[in-house]
């Protein structure tokens, strides 16, 4: 009886809104954006090999694959919320022990730091997946984008400038960051996410969704797409920094590239609205195309070492470009009843391709120099390239009959079209996994 006096806003948690959504996405990126420059040099640092470096990034990779995979199945016995706290909490340790410096404390903190951005990632997926409808996930996604911008314009170049100050003193701010992170998500009290009612059966293996995703071939181009974007990311914030080492242009330069790259962020709904235009097939396959060129093109010219920064920066304006559309063919076939699953399976783009570089890094530097890492993922983007011209001609392209983005549409164009709007139910809340565009990097 008591209740009845309190206020509502203390009885009812509040809607959360797209903006909310995006405060914790900016957050997250100011976490990551402070080290993703700052990692490779203190790996680097600590072990004095890219071959050894690529070798610790290969076994990250595959710790986060697999804690990422597990994440739905701990979420069905372990409340959101709490999954999410537990993903900060990763970060706090990951960072204290990238604070201590030791040769195994580093290899520690890059594992930590990949669990936890896997965790938030999913979580949060789940979250937008919940509260945003399905019309408003492309908005979601250029918003978020524009909330993290000046964390990853900033965090780069800051990250590097603090690890030359005092070595401890970018795991510090990062630390800082996570904690503003944890408060902020307290106070928005997202709770548990909307539960959704399910038919009782038995609990899934946690890899046993996996079956529903391979049956899928929109789902597989998709998630492809995300591997290949976020190959290139990794080659950008990993490689580069350390062919600038070798070449003679200093430490300094890759931290200073990313975040001049990154400033293009702030463009991110006038990306998402010409990739509206042009169509998903045409801004995806521009994207790849472009970007797989430069990459092979700096791969040939890495004599001329500022010329090969030149193109790399270059081909990172599409790889921005693809954070914007490359996200969008994976949209529209997502039960709510899987939308956990589903994002742990999406996010998964991220630690397949950081398992995926080091291991082809490892090999390619056994018979090549490092400039053959750059080639190798210029055609792996153009594989992609590929790909996408598979991509249905109307894919997010306006039509008034639908009075929205023709996200209805078939992705691969040898499939029948998806449920029409009349179709209620689950076919109406199918929603995207909710793709944000920092998570690829690193």
């Amino acid at each position: 009886m008591a209740t009845r006096y309190l206020p509502l806003a203390l009885k009812h948690s509040p809607t959360p809104s797209i903006e909310h959504f995006a405060l914790l996405a900016g957050l997250d990126a100011a976490i990551r954006g402070v080290l993703i420059s700052t990692m490779p040099l203190v790996v680097y640092d600590a072990l004095k090999d890219a071959q050894t470096t690529s070798v610790v990034y290969f076994v990250s990779g595959i710790v986060a694959l697999v804690w990422g995979l597990m994440v739905p199945w701990a979420t069905r016995r372990v409340p959101r919320r709490w999954a999410y706290t537990g993903g900060v909490v990763l970060y706090l340790v990951g960072n204290a022990l990238g604070a201590v410096g030791t040769g195994w404390s580093v290899p520690l903190a890059l594992v930590c730091n990949a669990m936890a951005t896997v965790t938030i990632f999913v979580c949060l997926n789940a979250y937008v997946l919940d509260y945003v409808d399905r019309a408003n996930l492309g908005r979601s996604q250029s918003v978020q984008m524009a909330y993290a911008a000046a964390a990853w314009t900033l965090g780069p170049m800051a990250g590097v400038w603090l690890y030359h100050t005092w070595a401890p003193l970018p795991f510090v701010v990062a630390g800082g960051f996570a904690l503003v992170l944890l408060v902020s998500f307290w106070v928005l009290r997202l709770g548990n996410g909307k539960q959704i009612a399910r038919a009782r059966r038995p609990a899934v293996n946690p890899l046993g969704y996996l079956g529903r995703f391979f049956s899928q071939p929109r789902l597989i181009a998709g998630w492809t797409f995300a591997v290949m974007r976020s190959c290139g990311w990794w080659v950008y914030v990993v490689y580069l920094p350390i062919f600038c080492i070798e070449a003679g242009l200093g430490d300094k330069v890759g931290g200073i590239a990313l975040s001049i790259t990154n400033a293009l962020l702030f463009a991110a709904p006038a990306l998402n609205r010409l990739g509206r235009r042009l169509s998903v097939r045409r801004s995806v396959r521009l994207a790849f195309g472009a970007c797989g060129g430069l990459f092979v093109a700096a791969g040939l010219l890495a004599f001329l070492p500022w010329v090969t920064v030149g193109l790399i920066m270059s081909a990172s304006v599409f790889l921005v470009m693809l954070d914007v559309v490359g996200g969008l063919p994976f949209l529209m076939s997502v039960k709510p009843s899987e939308r956990t699953e589903m994002s742990a399976v999406y996010s998964s783009f991220r630690d397949v391709s950081g398992i995926l570089t080091p291991g082809a890094a490892w090999a390619i530097l056994l018979v090549a120099p490092l400039p053959g890492i750059f080639a190798a993922a210029g055609v792996g983007l153009l594989v992609s390239w590929g790909i996408a011209g598979r991509l249905h001609p109307r894919l997010g392209v306006q039509r008034p009959s639908r009075g929205g983005l023709g996200q209805g549409s078939s992705m691969m164009s040898n499939h029948a079209p998806c449920e029409t709007s009349s179709r209620r139910g689950d076919a109406v809340e199918r929603g995207a996994v909710a793709v944000t565009p920092s998570p690829s990097r690193g």
